[in-house]
């Protein structure tokens, strides 16, 4: 026990001495918790039964041995009948006449813990004062006198009620604020709607999982507190929630584009409990993981066919560039011309459908937006004819942002194109970048060309679906759909008042805080590559210490527990890899990250993407200072 605990219980027992009533509190193991002076003093116990931890059982035995029940024939029998009788504690209050002839209340009520506390009154006065009235019964009339013995004790119980009233709700008051206290904690709008359609609980969560929504909702139509759209999502399952039907659910809220998981729970009594969770990344990583999957069966299905395509393609050329060379007449070259002409696009098609089916990972990065689409505008206006018009709106904050920029801007320059195409000569085509609830970072290229026809805005997006005839693969907007799929976003065709307009939304991830300058470890068997990399470390504040092995790393580990952060390949001098370094490295020693050349299916690298950040080779200083902040943040 600390001097504090010493000093608190010092205080309560103080206050409980200053009481009039003797009290005792014994818990679920009949051990005394607490007493004060005067029920040691009441029962004339021995110190060591008003020590705390004495036992219930031989205080019981104490007072029966010495009289305090009357005459006891069978002293074991009546403790223990006492002490069963205290494990089946139930609040109570009696009056009895002790051996002394004095007489007491007792006044028991048990505690939420378990165990109980009791309060007893010495009432000797009040028993002589009716004794008194009693006596004099030749004044007043028998029923007065037995009227009044009732009232007396009447009071003395309905006193005790009301004590136990009083502690019940205390507790019941302790216990409501624990739980709203929980609900409070928990990530997830809690509620109970009536079956007036009103809420009669909730926790303050509405407004973080519905952005736009009252927190104080309770007493209001559910339709008041939610909003129309929100209630359109949900109506026919909390229909059937009245309905006795309980469901668990997802659905987008439009107004702030957050995915929503809601559960709904049926009440006896008529009304719904309801739970709401915000899942939006949940659902944008999942999208991500079903498009990987996608790209993966893609693959499998297409490289066998794609392998025999690409043999019997290397044939007709091969056998075209023969006739080429051969003596033929005048309109052989222009079958020959058509002929190689068509087997190379079917070369380049088979290389853009490798692009979409083959391994891809998003590789997000901090990116400056604004530089970004300063670099974009560049690239989009040398592909644009003089008499087009191009303009960038960008509307989001100046902070960086996690993007993977090189399948951003091939997304965003293959719309261009299409708008290009789809405007003709002349035209205008607006590139607006804005975020939307702190949930997307939107994306939408608009032009004002003729707008999408019923057809292309149901079919745009599935390979081979093209409106250019033979001049158009039909895979450009698949790309765009598989590259924005694969970061977790979304695509969404429509027509506006003057054209077309595609939308892509990416996950709003704002980049984290550049890792602080400190001692790096660099950690690479090529002594080119240690120059380079240590140039852009240092170009970024770092100190750098080097080594070629894992042996070498781990004496310099050793000697110099100042460094902050290791950085090694994969592949080292030696037998030894960089992942044989990390395991080596003991438990928060340091940050750590690891660089490769090996391709994303080779064990090695999906190995150590399972261990640290890796960072793929070849990369910029950009690059590097992401992967090292990644590091320190895991």
């Amino acid at each position: 026990m600390t001097a504090s605990d010493h000093q608190t219980r010092e205080m309560t027992i103080a206050g409980l001495n200053l009481i009039q009533q003797a009290l005792s509190i014994y818990d679920r193991d009949l051990l005394l918790a607490v007493c004060n002076h005067r029920f040691q003093e009441m029962f004339d116990l021995p110190d060591a039964l008003v020590t705390p931890g004495a036992s219930f059982e031989d205080t019981i035995r104490f007072l029966v041995t010495r009289g305090e029940y009357g005459t006891v024939e069978d002293v074991e029998e009546a403790v223990r009948a006492r002490v069963e009788t205290a494990r089946a504690f139930q609040p109570h209050y009696m009056e009895r006449t002790r051996a002394n002839g004095r007489t007491i209340s007792v006044e028991g009520s048990p505690l939420p813990q378990g165990g109980w506390v009791t309060v007893y009154t010495d009432i000797t006065r009040a028993k002589r004062q009716e004794a008194l009235l009693r006596a004099r019964s030749e004044e007043l009339s028998g029923q007065l006198v037995e009227y009044a013995e009732e009232l007396a004790a009447t009071n003395r119980e309905l006193e005790a009620t009301i004590t136990a009233l009083e502690e019940a709700q205390r507790q019941l008051t302790a216990s409501e604020a624990r739980t709203r206290l929980t609900t409070e904690m928990m990530p997830a709008h809690i509620a109970h709607v009536g079956r007036d359609r009103r809420y009669t609980y909730s926790n303050r969560r509405l407004s973080s999982i519905l952005p736009g929504s009252r927190s104080d909702i309770i007493g209001l139509r559910i339709d008041e507190a939610l909003g129309p759209e929100a209630l359109d999502a949900i109506r026919d399952r909390l229909e059937d929630a009245f309905a006795g039907k309980p469901s668990v659910f997802e659905f987008t809220h439009e107004p702030s584009s957050r995915r929503i998981r809601a559960a709904f729970t049926p009440e006896d009594g008529g009304g719904v409990y309801i739970l709401s969770m915000d899942i939006t990344e949940e659902a944008q990583t999942r999208a991500a993981l079903q498009q990987t999957r996608r790209r993966e069966i893609a693959a499998q299905l297409t490289s066998g066919l794609a392998h025999d395509f690409s043999n019997l393609l290397t044939i007709i050329l091969g056998t075209q560039s023969r006739l080429q060379r051969m003596d033929l007449p005048a309109e052989a070259e222009e079958l020959i011309g058509a002929t190689l002409s068509a087997a190379r696009r079917g070369g380049s098609l088979l290389n853009r459908i490798a692009d979409m089916t083959g391994p891809r990972e998003p590789e997000p990065r901090p990116t400056s937006l604004a530089a970004f689409l300063r670099d974009l505008e560049t690239l989009a206006l040398s592909t644009l004819p003089d008499s087009m018009q191009f303009s960038v709106n960008n509307l989001t904050h100046a902070a960086p942002y996690l993007l993977d920029a090189g399948m951003l801007q091939d997304s965003l320059l293959n719309l261009v194109l299409n708008a290009r195409d789809a405007c003709g000569t002349f035209g205008r085509i607006t590139l607006t970048a804005r975020s939307v609830r702190d949930t997307w970072l939107e994306f939408a290229v608009e032009d004002t060309g003729p707008g999408f026809s019923g057809q292309a805005l149901e079919h745009a997006l599935e390979p081979f679906f093209t409106t250019k005839g033979g001049e158009g693969s039909g895979l450009g907007l698949a790309m765009v759909y598989d590259m924005t799929k694969l970061a977790g976003g979304r695509v969404h065709l429509s027509n506006t008042d003057t054209g077309g307009c595609v939308t892509i939304r990416l996950p709003l991830r704002p980049a984290e805080a550049a890792a602080a300058p400190g001692l790096v470890l660099l950690v690479e068997d090529s002594p080119d590559l240690r120059d380079t990399i240590r140039d852009m470390l240092r170009g970024a504040g770092h100190s750098v210490i080097e080594a070629s092995s894992v042996a070498e790393a781990l004496s310099l580990l050793d000697d110099l527990p100042e460094i902050s952060t290791l950085l090694s390949d994969i592949s080292l001098e030696g037998d030894g890899t960089g992942l044989d370094l990390l395991d080596a490295l003991p438990p928060g020693r340091c940050a750590a990250c690891l660089m490769t050349s090996l391709p994303p299916e080779d064990p090695l690298h999906r190995a150590a993407r399972a261990r640290a950040p890796v960072l793929r080779k070849p990369f910029d200083a950009a690059a590097l200072q992401a992967v090292l902040s990644a590091g320190e943040a895991a």
